[in-house]
């Protein structure tokens, strides 16, 4: 570091993080030997979360807004410095900037083909892509997962295993549908959501939050779809059997055309249609074996579609149910002191009661008090509850005259 930034680096009182990339997740805030000085501003912004570590131990979280530092917003980090009345020396502390915009467009595939049974064609391969997006929900957690002590962390870092366990899922969901290749394009909706829903919690372990999948494509291999495509060129011919009697009915118009033909030509033309006749049976037989596919491919994708449907909505009933009730914190217990009096025990006193006993000179630090769970009475300086209270009420006045 250069001597001119080291001098200005020991009047900078603001710490806060703009970030000018589009990858970044989690950023250490760079500073001389890491001091902050008391009543420092630090500048949280829009999707950011700032977290305060102190020797190894997460200490205090701050979200978006202008904050300054000082003992009162830094109730952990003063509990573990033993900070009772304030700071006035610099401090040494990390802080890390976490970003939890939405990370958008990142890719998945499959690196292999996918080994699936498929009910119309048999055993085929399948490959798929598509993007995701996810965010951090958790800094804490992020950082003790998966950032650690990185002063830098990108989404570089971490998509590859982001990547793994979405193909892994979406292998493993695929499977399970039983969808007919030729119906997946239509059920891509659904499958995104239902592989979205299983994989939310694999990323939570990490605290990380899937917001979006989406489904590309999901394609066969070229050679497997160029034979789909010979098929599905019989198809759009339609009627074979009439398809095979415009042809014969126009072979039979241009030979009748030729009127200088020989025997020989004749007796070419009767074993023309002889084969044609052959032909056209061939064709009659492959048309009904097609139709009986076709029937059975559409009761089988029929069953395939309601059983994802089901699976779906079973899905979406488990979230709701598992779904953790709004609950509000359950409200502070009165303080119940008793206090020593005249030899004697009173009491008990609430907050307010024990105010009005150190206004009247009743309660002073030397006296002795006891709550419920102690051993045995102790001075009011020694308890924190009361030790606070004295702290916080000004002194008697002198006596006038």
């Amino acid at each position: 570091m250069a001597f001119w930034d080291l001098f200005v680096t020991e009047f900078i009182d603001i710490i806060e993080w703009l970030d000018s990339t589009n990858d970044t997740i989690l950023y250490r805030f760079q500073r001389h030997r890491n001091e902050i000085k008391n009543g420092a501003k630090l500048i949280v912004r829009e999707s950011q979360v700032a977290v305060f570590v102190d020797e190894g131990r997460i200490a205090d979280l701050f979200g978006p807004g202008t904050h300054t530092l000082t003992t009162e917003n830094l109730p952990i980090l003063s509990t573990l410095r033993n900070w009772k009345h304030g700071f006035e020396s610099p401090f040494k502390a990390e802080v890390y900037f976490v970003n939890t915009k939405n990370f958008l467009d990142q890719k998945w595939g499959t690196k292999n083909p996918i080994m699936l049974r498929d009910p119309e064609f048999g055993p085929i391969r399948l490959r798929a892509f598509g993007t995701y997006a996810f965010k951090v929900n958790d800094a804490v957690k992020f950082i003790e997962e998966v950032a650690g002590t990185n002063a830098h962390f990108t989404t570089a870092e971490v998509s590859n295993q982001l990547r793994n366990i979405t193909i892994s899922r979406f292998t493993d969901v695929l499977g399970e549908s039983k969808i007919p290749i030729l119906d997946l394009a239509a059920n891509y909706d659904e499958l995104g959501l239902y592989i979205k829903n299983r994989i939310c919690s694999d990323f939570e372990a990490y605290g990380i939050a899937l917001s979006q999948f989406a489904i590309e494509n999901i394609s066969l291999p070229p050679n497997v779809e160029e034979a789909l495509d010979k098929r599905s060129s019989m198809g759009i011919l339609g009627d074979l059997k009439k398809y095979s009697e415009y042809q014969m009915a126009e072979a039979m118009a241009k030979a009748a055309e030729n009127q200088s033909g020989s025997a020989s030509e004749g007796i070419g033309m009767g074993m023309g249609m002889a084969m044609a006749n052959q032909m056209m049976k061939q064709q009659m037989e492959m048309q009904q074996k097609i139709e009986a596919e076709k029937e059975k491919v559409e009761e089988t994708t029929k069953k395939a579609v309601e059983a994802v449907k089901e699976k779906i909505e079973e899905t979406k009933e488990k979230i709701v149910e598992q779904a953790p009730a709004f609950q509000p914190p359950p409200l502070p217990k009165p303080l119940k002191i008793y206090v020593a009096q005249n030899g004697e025990p009173t009491g008990p006193f609430d907050a307010h009661a024990l105010k009005e006993l150190i206004k009247a000179g009743n309660l002073t630090k030397g006296t002795l008090v006891w709550q419920k769970g102690m051993a045995t009475w102790i001075a009011a300086t020694e308890l924190e509850a009361v030790a606070h209270l004295l702290e916080n009420m000004p002194p008697p006045l002198p006596p006038l005259g």
